[in-house]
């Protein structure tokens, strides 16, 4: 899952704990899991509910307009943002004046991260991503079709039980959790079809048919706003949505992984510093990055004092576009000129494309805001217990939970606390 935790540095770690593993694999024995886990995998039935597994933000593999892989190819040019060409299909368009929703591009998910290589020293290392989930899923008789099998098990035939959402991790998470539900609506409609064929009587009579749903990281945040309130956009002006718990009628058990319910410190930092994820490509801008709605609705609440100055004084207005503007953070920075001739090339000057970039800036921060709310606001979930909650965190790992400023309002350093690395335990 390494690959796909928020804003983690993808590269230098798993290669500081896989490639000494690789070189001493002689002598240890793989377990047989065929013989521990075939009978269980084989099992099948309407009797046990279908799992989907929702990943985080970066989790899901990115091809540009001609079928280019710009996220998920760590070995090669392909995802390297010094290129033009890649910056401009990871970026989402701006323009000013138009509303996010409109502001599509070429860019498509295409399946979960599950798998990736790194290049090292002229050898080629694979790593897991999301497989060691799948994989371990598979062993208990939740198998993903799209996960060729391995490890000896045998699942029999027609088996599917598991199903990966992959999403623009990019893009609004309200539009994500949209998409979510289709998603689960589809699965069911299809897996209705199937247990008739296979097991009796018609599609409606598994019309009672729920998904049990594993969510990591941000992809925990997408399946509660689709729990409380189904379809529904986040309305204008101050006044949320309503708790209806609409998608509680899909699923049965949530299990929420490393989810950053109240926001991550590290996404203020991505925000403003940007991020190199690859030992082997370079730098994402704060200019690439500040146009994904989805990180702006990772910052963390002001109510934990996330954010101090040189003089250790509380700073305010972390989700305030004219914060961002005054101080100079992320799109608003004038350093960040370079980057946006990159992303705007048919805007006819700096200014232009400075003003598409303050009011993307806005609107991103706007759209947070509401999200933030939406999640906070108080809602009990259905009274019938029909939902289970689970919720994992981690607490073994020194995890930032303030951002100190230097004297020119830049990142400096982060006070840590309890967390996973990148999740505090609060949160």
């Amino acid at each position: 899952m390494n690959a796909s935790r928020s804003f983690r540095y993808v590269g230098a770690l798993l290669l500081v704990t896989a490639v000494p593993l690789a070189g001493c694999t002689r002598g240890l024995q793989s377990p047989d899991l065929g013989e521990r886990y075939t009978r269980a995998a084989m099992h099948r039935g309407p009797d046990r509910n279908p799992v989907i597994v929702i990943p985080g933000i970066l989790g899901s593999r990115l091809l540009d307009g001609d079928g280019e892989v710009v996220w998920g190819a760590f070995a090669g040019p392909g995802a390297n943002p010094k290129r033009a060409k890649v910056a401009r299909a990871v970026a989402l368009p701006m323009e000013a004046g138009r509303p996010l929703p409109e502001l599509r591009d070429a860019t498509t998910a295409d399946g979960a991260l599950d798998r990736y290589e790194l290049p090292f020293f002229g050898f080629s290392v694979e790593l897991d991503a999301y497989a060691q989930i799948l994989a371990t899923l598979g062993a208990g008789g939740y198998r993903d079709p799209d996960l060729t099998p391995d490890g000896g098990i045998n699942y029999g035939e027609d088996h599917f039980s598991c199903f990966q959402y992959d999403y623009d991790w990019r893009r609004d998470n309200v539009e994500n959790a949209r998409g979510l539900l289709r998603f689960m609506r589809e699965t069911k409609t299809e897996l209705q079809g199937r247990y008739a064929e296979l097991f009796g009587g018609t599609a409606e009579d598994y019309a009672g048919l729920k998904f049990d749903v594993v969510a990591h990281s941000m992809g925990g945040l997408i399946l509660r706003y689709a729990l409380r309130y189904g379809d529904a956009d986040l309305p204008a002006g101050d006044a949320g949505p309503e708790p209806t718990w609409a998608g509680a009628e899909l699923v049965d058990k949530a299990v929420l992984v490393a989810t950053p319910n109240a926001g991550s410190v590290q996404a203020f930092k991505q925000l403003l510093s940007g991020s190199k994820y690859s030992p082997f490509h370079g730098r994402y801008t704060p200019a690439v990055l500040g146009t994904m709605p989805s990180i702006y609705q990772l910052l963390p609440r002001e109510r934990h004092d996330p954010l101090r100055d040189a003089d250790d004084n509380a700073v305010r207005g972390l989700l305030d576009a004219d914060t961002w503007i005054a101080r100079g953070w992320g799109l608003a920075d004038p350093g960040q000129a370079k980057a946006l001739r990159v992303l705007l090339p048919d805007l006819p000057d700096d200014d232009a494309r400075r003003a598409a970039a303050l009011d993307h800036l806005r609107k991103c921060l706007d759209r947070a805001r509401r999200f933030h709310a939406a999640l906070d606001a108080p809602a009990a979930p259905p009274a019938d217990g029909t939902l289970t909650l689970t919720l994992f965190v981690g607490d073994g790992q020194d995890t930032a939970r303030q951002a100190v400023l230097d004297k020119r309002g830049r990142f400096d350093h982060a006070r840590l606390g309890p967390g996973d690395g990148v999740v505090l335990r609060d949160s």
